[in-house]
């Protein structure tokens, strides 16, 4: 262990400053989710064309991630971590606040993927950090503290549109709340193992590295299939709980109150899950309780039809999925524990945003299900089927990473 290790604990200044970047992050991020048929309605689109375009804007946003996460984590790694908290902020709160001025579509797009580049740097680079200066026994812990504070900004976006009532607004309030992070992240130091390999002529953030080896190829695509049944349930089970609620025969759901609800579960989640796989001394054990949780709830969720569920039901089931999908918290951490010190912002910034950037995959996987089985409710169920049975194949095949030291590097 080395002395910066041993410097900082679970409510230091870096876990705190990352915990309240993720919290903007997330805010920011599922804030479309929240606004998108009340902004595009009063650009004029037509109901049709609000869910066409809403699904354009979604899928350019998630390519944002996916673009976004392979140059911030090649920055993270060339650069240094704090090059990524400052530059990925910057981005992204300047690209909301532009994005409460849109007043076309291309304009409106254009501002989803500059937001969507922005936001793919925020929680990788600050679980790198975080993971880096602290001791194997405490970086899980300091991971759940910042993924939990990082949820709250989605019921933030929920509650700040419900008051306001003004889509325009709640961008200018997620670009202000950014901006005002800067002035807490020149406080924050860099990362001693990144500067022991700073200096130490080691080839650095050489993403094309990743594919040299088979089996660390593997070991990258392992950590990207773990994490597909998070966002299976929140880009399909939650965020169409609407259109599966009326398949279902339950009438009313607000897909914007569905998500809030989720994302009360995937706070309490992801601090179980942490504090689980300390206790536990293994992340794959806590992965596998819940992937087994967010599992039973699918097929609840599933469950609802025949006069069984209500609106309420839906409500309460999608807390009980946010609280089964609040594992994302363990991926990303294995993936930063997974990979050597000159690769390992490459992996952990790049992974949960390819993840991410793979929903419109998992959307297009579940459209040809249901159209090859001609049910709404079959194709969903037999996508989370698919997305889960990756999931646990590569949980199984991926190494025990707890007590990994994480002083070492790719060659």
């Amino acid at each position: 262990m080395t002395t910066t290790q041993k410097q900082f604990g679970i409510l230091s200044l870096p876990v705190i400053v990352g915990a309240l970047g993720f919290f903007v992050d997330v805010y920011d991020l599922l804030l479309f989710s929240i606004i998108r048929k009340p902004s595009l309605a009063s650009l004029g689109l037509s109901p049709e064309e609000v869910l066409s375009k809403g699904e354009l804007i979604i899928s350019v946003q998630m390519i944002g991630l996916v673009v976004g996460g392979i140059i911030w984590g090649i920055m993270g790694d060339k650069k240094g971590r704090l090059s990524v908290l400052f530059g990925s902020i910057i981005l992204y709160s300047l690209a909301n606040i532009a994005n409460g001025m849109v007043h076309t579509v291309p304009q409106y797009i254009l501002m989803r993927f500059l937001a969507g580049v922005g936001l793919a740097g925020e929680l990788g680079a600050s679980i790198t950090l975080v993971c880096e200066m602290l001791p194997k026994e405490k970086r899980g812990l300091a991971a759940s503290v910042i993924a939990v504070t990082g949820v709250f900004g989605a019921i933030t976006a929920f509650f700040v549109y419900q008051t306001f009532q003004d889509w325009r607004l709640c961008f200018y309030i997620g670009g202000g709340m950014g901006l005002l992070l800067l002035f807490l992240r020149a406080n924050v130091m860099e990362s001693g193992m990144f500067d022991e390999v700073k200096h130490s002529g080691v080839e650095r953030g050489n993403f094309l590295m990743l594919f040299t080896k088979k089996e660390r190829a593997f070991r990258y695509l392992k950590g990207v299939l773990i994490g597909l049944p998070v966002w299976y349930a929140i880009g399909i089970l939650v965020t169409f709980s609407d259109k599966f609620g009326k398949e279902l025969g339950i009438e009313g759901v607000d897909p914007g109150k569905a998500i809030m609800y989720q994302y009360i579960g995937i706070a309490m989640g992801d601090l179980s899950a942490g504090l689980l796989s300390n206790f536990l001394k293994s992340r794959k054990k806590a992965l596998y309780t819940f992937f087994t949780i967010l599992s039973f709830f699918t097929v609840i969720y599933f469950l609802q039809g025949g006069g069984r569920g209500s609106v309420q039901s839906m409500y309460y089931i999608c807390t009980c999925l946010g609280f089964g999908a609040g594992f994302s918290v363990l991926y990303i951490t294995m993936s930063a524990e997974q990979f050597g010190t000159n690769l390992r912002a490459s992996t952990a910034i790049s992974i949960p945003n390819v993840v991410r950037g793979i929903l419109p995959l998992i959307i297009l996987l579940h459209r040809g299900l249901r159209s090859l089985t001609g049910d709404y409710i079959t194709g969903g169920w037999m996508t989370g089927i698919v997305i889960m049975s990756l999931a646990v194949w590569a949980a199984y095949h991926t190494k025990e990473s707890f007590s990994n030291d994480m002083n070492f590097l790719e060659e």
